[in-house]
């Protein structure tokens, strides 16, 4: 598997640009990590990751989607974007996940990646805008990834988003990265309409041949005003995405991530662990996306360092979430993260006001957290890298 992924890489990506990511990426990333444990010793936590929600304008309309796309269009400015990735600098964090709405919709997102060289930015996008000028332009500043979400074949894909011939669209932005030698991604949210289709040998063997050197799947979360709960997985689907990508692992010539579990199967949640959280595009600071609460803005006065270090809230949310659960807890106890949201007087930063009333509405879902039912890692590189790169950070006790 290593040896064939590093040909593929070799054989298909521009050469500057893998410099740009074992540079930027890699060895940054692993310092990110060590220098985030080191704070979290020293009782000042800082993410090594932060996720930025530029704009929450989009042009599709996700099942499940947490943005407000039917409201007025909210965006992060370019000079408070650069802001907040110099602070962020500071700490020793330069890997930042760029998310929407659809940030290619950002009109300044590029001319900000591009005064940040010594940074690496992966950029969430549904594909159907990207064209050969964005992947031209991509391979230009040589410190970005994208990241395209498929969420299923033809039908499936229009139905899940909301537009038409949404999955062919974004395969054509695929292509044009692939033409450009990008280093590319493909995100999927596994839900009941489309696991078999992704949860499958044939889609990981289609997405190698179409270019892509990294596949993450995600389980799909119920929520926002549209969350279409009958999508949800069950726990023996969960169980068998699990053992599927375990069991691929071993062989596929492309990297498949998550962010659920450990070296040892066990689940874990990074917002719990401390290791990331999100600004939205009102410039809140939230602990995931997912979660759209804040108490504090990256707009109120203070340095972002001290706002996220100095968070009683974020700090609070990593106790009860930990202590709840190993999983998400916004799947396993929906009613306990809405009490914990009243009692901490935590600001609703959905854009529609609806964010109690939504988690009320909510019933417990199956999660990764499957007590007894650990899937270890067979690949030792999987294995090595998550046991000492993306673990538990003694959140768990």
């Amino acid at each position: 598997m290593l040896a064939r992924l590093t040909y593929r890489l070799l054989k298909e990506c521009d050469t500057r640009l893998l410099a740009k990511l074992a540079w930027n990426c890699g060895w940054k990333g692993m310092r990110a990590i060590g220098a985030f444990n080191r704070r979290l010793k020293q009782g000042r936590p800082f993410p090594a990751f932060v996720f930025l929600s530029v704009t929450s304008a989009c042009n599709l309309r996700c099942q499940g989607c947490w943005v407000s796309v039917d409201r007025p269009a909210r965006a992060l400015d370019s000079a408070t974007l650069e802001q907040t990735i110099v602070e962020c600098q500071q700490m020793g964090a330069s890997f930042f996940g760029i998310l929407g709405g659809e940030p290619l919709l950002h009109a300044g997102l590029f001319e900000v990646i591009g005064r940040h060289p010594d940074c690496y930015f992966q950029v969430f996008t549904n594909g159907t805008l990207l064209t050969e000028d964005h992947a031209r332009e991509m391979r230009r500043l040589g410190n970005v990834t994208p990241l395209i979400s498929i969420e299923g074949r033809e039908r499936v894909s229009d139905e899940r988003r909301g537009g038409r011939e949404v999955y062919r669209r974004a395969m054509e932005g695929l292509e044009h990265c692939r033409r450009q030698g990008l280093f590319i991604g493909v995100a999927t949210s596994v839900c009941r309409s489309n696991f078999a289709d992704l949860a499958s040998q044939d889609f990981v063997n289609d997405l190698v041949r179409r270019g892509a050197h990294y596949l993450w799947y995600y389980i799909y979360r119920p929520v926002g005003a549209t969350p279409a709960p009958e999508l949800a997985l069950e726990t023996a689907e969960i169980l068998q995405l699990r053992r599927f990508m375990v069991d691929t692992r071993c062989h596929a010539p492309l990297i498949l991530v998550d962010a659920y579990w450990d070296h040892a199967g066990r689940a874990l949640c990074p917002a719990a662990t401390g290791i990331s959280h999100h600004i939205g595009p009102g410039g809140d600071i939230e602990p995931c996306p997912v979660i759209q609460f804040a108490k504090e803005n990256i707009g109120d006065g203070r340095g972002l360092v001290e706002k996220i270090s100095h968070s009683e809230y974020l700090a609070r949310f990593r106790e009860f979430s930990a202590r709840t659960t190993r999983g998400c807890v916004i799947m396993d106890h929906p009613a306990e993260l809405r009490q914990f949201l009243e009692r901490e007087g935590a600001a609703d930063t959905t854009g529609r006001n609806t964010g109690l009333a939504e988690l009320a509405a909510l019933r417990p879902r199956p999660s990764h957290h499957v007590p007894g039912q650990e899937i270890p890692e067979r690949s030792w590189v999987y294995r090595f890298a998550k046991k000492h790169w993306f673990f538990g950070f003694g959140a768990y006790g």
